[in-house]
């Protein structure tokens, strides 16, 4: 029984945040079992704690995508900090925060008033100007309940030729990035949760699909050489950064939403990802994004990740599930 497995069992000795999604996503556990521990991350582990670090206006590290007073030095000597509202934000969606709580209700009404971007001054649910941001924000914003159709629409006019996004569009860039269109794509799929979405953002989302499947999400066009090494190497979390399986998780969970069959340009990621696999039965972390954050969520780079092997137990349970792939 999988129960017995102990690769489950130490899964399940573990935080809330990933306690619910293994009862959800691998045990197929009662939904009154996965809710009574989803309601968890409120009050107990990981969400308790990033919710403690909120500032009382509602953001958190008093700025929207960069902490108050931030000096660009960091950024070069520590990488990118995370503590900031936008990624503060994603962290407790990953984490499964009920977006019904009294504590998520609370904040999405405090961000909307006190929080503004750093580029441009915009509220915080209008959007930013960069592509990668505005995908998140939009994810963010339909997972807690709030009206973000304008910048859907913005971004599925924002679409480069190839069919995906890059945030250097405004730059002069032409071709799509994988990291922008993850992004954005995450950001359109839970917006289609949340409310069906609309003829534009379902297009939207199939062509950005397409920009990743033609090209065996992590291969260039062109040449078939992989675009960048590290889009092999499993990564988390992944803030705005791409790897295979953060796409793989995606396409996981938009066919679940759509009822499609998986596509079979998958397959040379779900082989790589099987390849990663330790003997132990979980998955290691390869690389966690530098810069500051609050807390750390793995027990550190080359170990064995319980979120990583969540996510990629996840994937692998779905697609050899498919009978059309597995025939």
């Amino acid at each position: 029984m999988i129960q017995s497995d102990p690769v489950i069992a130490w899964l399940l000795d573990s935080d809330p945040s990933i306690r619910w999604q293994v009862m959800h996503d691998l045990l197929d556990a009662p939904e009154r079992e996965w809710m009574t521990e989803r309601a968890k991350v409120e009050t107990e582990g990981w969400g308790a704690r990033l919710l403690s670090c909120q500032d009382e206006d509602g953001q958190w590290a008093g700025g929207a995508f960069l902490p108050a007073g931030f000096d660009a030095g960091e950024w070069k000597q520590r990488g990118q900090p995370w503590t900031a509202t936008t990624f503060s934000l994603s962290q407790l969606r990953e984490f499964g925060l009920d977006p019904a709580c009294g504590c998520a209700r609370r904040t999405v009404k405090l961000v909307g008033a006190n929080a503004r971007w750093e580029e441009g001054g915009q509220p915080y649910w209008e959007g930013e100007v960069e592509e990668c941001i505005n995908g998140r924000t939009v994810a963010d914003g339909a997972y807690f309940g709030v009206d973000v159709s304008p910048i859907v629409d913005r971004l599925a006019g924002e679409r480069l030729d190839d069919g995906g996004w890059n945030c250097e569009r405004i730059n002069g860039s032409v071709r799509s990035s994988f990291a922008s269109t993850i992004n954005v794509l995450e950001g359109l799929l839970e917006f289609e949760r949340s409310t069906g979405g609309t003829r534009r953002s379902r297009e939207a989302r199939r062509t950005g699909e397409e920009f990743l499947l033609a090209r065996n999400l992590f291969r260039r066009l062109g040449t078939g050489e992989p675009a960048d090494v590290r889009f092999l190497r499993l990564l988390h979390p992944n803030r705005w950064r791409y790897d295979i399986l953060r796409a793989l998780d995606y396409f996981r969970a938009s066919a679940i939403l759509t009822g499609a069959d998986p596509d079979p340009r998958l397959g040379e990621a779900i082989d790589h990802l099987r390849s990663r696999r330790l003997q132990d039965g979980s998955w290691p972390l390869d690389n966690s994004p530098a810069g500051r954050v609050w807390f750390e969520v793995d027990d550190g780079q080359g170990k064995p990740s319980r979120w990583l092997t969540l996510r990629a137990m996840r994937v692998l349970r779905w697609w050899d599930a498919q009978p059309s792939i597995n025939a």
